[in-house]
């Protein structure tokens, strides 16, 4: 059976699974809850709780399932199951190399931790506009939900600032939370690849690879790499055009 967890935030979820679970748990309590709060807040943070005794998911409701996912692919900003089964902890983990949204196992007794997890915030960006300046921090670990949230507020200022020089600053990032905030990541570069005629990254040595390889997908535009403990140079470099 499936019972819906209640005393969770808004935009999350969470569903108790315990003994087996047939079709009509899947189409009167899972379909339900997930398509209302779809349509409500777009993208939600689910909580799986398996209990000791589940025993896995009938043929029928594993379509039912399988048809809900694919329905709803992009509508999970994160994931987090709680299971000391080995069968089912070993199933998500494959499930999370396809996922376009992290997901994160923890043990039975983790379900306070999973709680948490699924309510803090794991990263952010930030943008600043300063002296003719982009400055473009990416900070902490992203999901897709912060490029998402982003996409107005760039769109905004890459139109209203040409021509835009762009300080993209990696000092406090700590990479990326599953597939999806990659390919959100890679979209968003080619997006506005063409738009500045400057681009600095600033970053530690630990992403100086990764700092060259994306000012590459900077066709147009003069670019350079700077360590991370001079940001005062990556400053200067932007404010002279064309030096």
């Amino acid at each position: 059976m499936i019972e819906q967890i209640s005393d969770l935030p808004e935009g999350t979820l969470g569903f108790c699974l315990s003994g087996g679970v047939d079709r009509h748990d899947i189409e009167t309590v899972l379909e339900p809850a997930l398509d209302n709060a779809i349509d409500q807040v777009g993208a939600v943070k689910a909580l799986l709780v398996f209990a000791e005794d589940f025993e896995g998911i009938t043929l029928e409701a594993l379509w039912d399932d399988t048809r809900l996912g694919l329905r709803h692919w992009d509508g999970f900003e994160r994931i987090a199951v709680v299971s000391d089964l080995v069968w089912v902890n070993q199933a998500f983990r494959a499930l999370a190399l396809l996922l376009p949204c992290p997901l994160r196992l923890f043990h039975a007794e983790g379900t306070d931790q999973a709680r948490r997890w699924l309510a803090e915030s794991l990263g952010t960006i930030h943008l600043d506009q300063q002296d003719g300046q982009v400055t473009m921090a990416l900070i902490g670990r992203l999901d897709p939900a912060v490029y998402r949230r982003m996409d107005d507020d760039l769109a905004h200022v890459f139109s209203h600032h040409p021509p835009v020089r762009l300080l993209l600053d990696l000092r406090q990032f700590d990479g990326w939370q599953g597939l999806g905030a990659v390919t959100q990541h890679l979209a968003l570069i080619r997006q506005y690849a063409t738009v500045p005629n400057q681009v600095a990254v600033i970053a530690d040595r630990r992403w100086q690879q990764g700092g060259l390889r994306l000012l590459g997908h900077f066709p147009k535009a003069q670019t350079r790499w700077f360590d991370g403990e001079h940001l005062d140079q990556a400053q200067q470099w932007l404010s002279h055009s064309g030096a």
